[in-house]
């Protein structure tokens, strides 16, 4: 398995805020090649030429679920999990099984949930924590 620097990560978020905050907070956890897009369609484009080793990814894109995504992820088989404003309740059921962060999120949150999903050791809890509105 790659260290954190040497993984490539999207991040697919509309809000251009909390697009950079997350970025910020990935960075500060040791990744260093991070790509961001904001909507269904640059993730879908960005996709058909590269394969990330994983995803961050906002269920709920200018309004619209952000599922062909996901069912895309699941088809090459690229890790991810959810981030979103609204509970998990609102999820498909098909992804029942996905991480979901729930706005906002601590620094902790998105390393712990990345780790989990990777399968990599856990999070360093020594680090001042910012967090995600």
């Amino acid at each position: 398995m790659k260290s954190k620097s040497g993984l490539q990560v999207l991040v697919v978020e509309d809000e251009p805020l909390i697009r950079m905050l997350i970025e910020d907070m990935l960075i500060e956890i040791g990744y260093k090649n991070i790509k961001v897009v904001a909507s269904i369609d640059n993730a879908l484009n960005f996709l058909a030429d590269n394969r990330p080793d994983f995803v961050i990814l906002d269920v709920d894109l200018s309004g619209t679920r952000s599922y062909p995504v996901a069912a895309l992820l699941r088809s090459y088989k690229i890790p991810f999990v959810f981030v979103s404003g609204y509970d998990a309740a609102i999820l498909d059921a098909a992804y029942a099984d996905v991480k979901i962060l729930q706005k906002p999120f601590r620094i902790g949150d998105l390393d712990s949930a990345i780790e989990a999903t990777l399968g990599l050791g856990p999070a360093d809890k020594t680090r001042d924590r910012g967090g995600v509105e």
